[in-house]
């Protein structure tokens, strides 16, 4: 894969992933990483993100996904292709919990 090509992921985090700062700390990473995207929690106690950046950088960001943050247990991350979405901010944003 060309690390550069614009690629587009949704990933679904299941663990103890709400109220240990897991989304803050994402959008973080991501600004960090340069990727564009949403993150949110959902009602059934997972956080969902949609991420879109070059190949590379959204590998980091899965990658750091299956970590979070100190306070974060991540049990497994969920990883699905997904196409480019057009409402996609132009950074990376935390979103209502659905």
């Amino acid at each position: 894969m060309n690390p550069h090509a614009t690629i587009t992921r949704h990933l679904v985090v299941h663990g103890l992933v709400q109220g240990v700062g897991y989304r803050w700390s994402m959008v973080q990473a991501a600004q960090r990483l340069g990727v564009r995207g949403w993150v949110r929690n959902r009602r059934d106690g997972k956080v969902e993100a949609l991420v879109a950046g070059e190949a590379d950088a959204v590998e980091a960001l899965v990658h750091w996904a299956r970590q979070g943050p100190a306070g974060a247990r991540v049990e497994a991350v969920d990883v699905s292709e997904a196409e480019a979405a057009g409402d996609l901010p132009d950074g990376f944003v935390q979103r209502e919990t659905v």
